[in-house]
């Protein structure tokens, strides 16, 4: 039976966090809210662009609603999405080694329009690249995990994610969960969340995968 190796976007295969923090900041100034700092984004990514800012606003009786802010937030970054990212070093070299093995997907929490041109820019047009849609709850729900599986044709996969929310997710999906130690959270906040294996580096991807298959 084929195995497919599912990645998280954020924190696992780009360094999106400080193009996150500029949107977070721009929508913040915008409407004249205190702006948050790079580690303050870093907690309150992971969940999607709507609790993003939900967790960026002051809480003030003076906010914009979540929903006015979350749509300056998506505007802007649509536009500055690739100012900052970048793949993290050695990532480009473990996905070709990967992709000899395995069928791979991408399952993200950050909007479908901002994941499918990301992906495709960094990791080819062919890649199955699946965001934050109205039409399927986003992670830790299971339900993206099951539709890619299916897009790319496999029956079990290995998730491969930076946070608690990967974490969870695997488990929702009854999947086995790799979390990788370069992005958003560390090693003790993983654990805590029953974290059970873990990369420390990208050129350990493709071995660390295979142990686990």
């Amino acid at each position: 039976m084929k195995t497919g190796i599912l990645f998280d976007l954020d924190g696992t295969l780009l360094s999106t966090l400080e193009d996150l923090t500029d949107a977070v900041n721009y929508t913040l100034r915008f409407y004249n809210c205190p702006e948050r700092t790079i580690e303050e984004v870093r907690t309150f990514v992971g969940n999607g662009a709507e609790l993003l800012i939900r967790r960026a606003l002051p809480g003030k009786p003076t906010d914009p609603t979540v929903s006015e802010a979350l749509a300056t937030y998506q505007s802007y970054y649509a536009t500055h999405s690739q100012i900052k990212t970048r793949p993290y070093d050695g990532i480009l070299q473990a996905l070709e080694e990967i992709r000899k093995e395995f069928p791979i997907a991408v399952v993200s929490n950050k909007p479908d329009i901002a994941t499918k041109p990301l992906c495709a820019e960094y990791f080819g047009a062919d890649i199955y690249a699946l965001g934050e849609s109205a039409d399927c709850p986003r992670k830790p729900a299971p339900d993206m995990v099951r539709k890619a599986m299916a897009a790319i044709g496999v029956e079990k996969c290995i998730y491969v994610g930076d946070s608690e929310v990967d974490v969870l997710t695997a488990k929702n999906a009854g999947v086995p969960c790799l979390s990788v130690l370069w992005g958003f959270r560390d090693k003790a906040c993983l654990i805590e969340h029953g974290g059970s294996h873990f990369c420390e580096n990208p050129k350990n991807l493709l071995s660390a995968l295979k142990e686990m298959v």
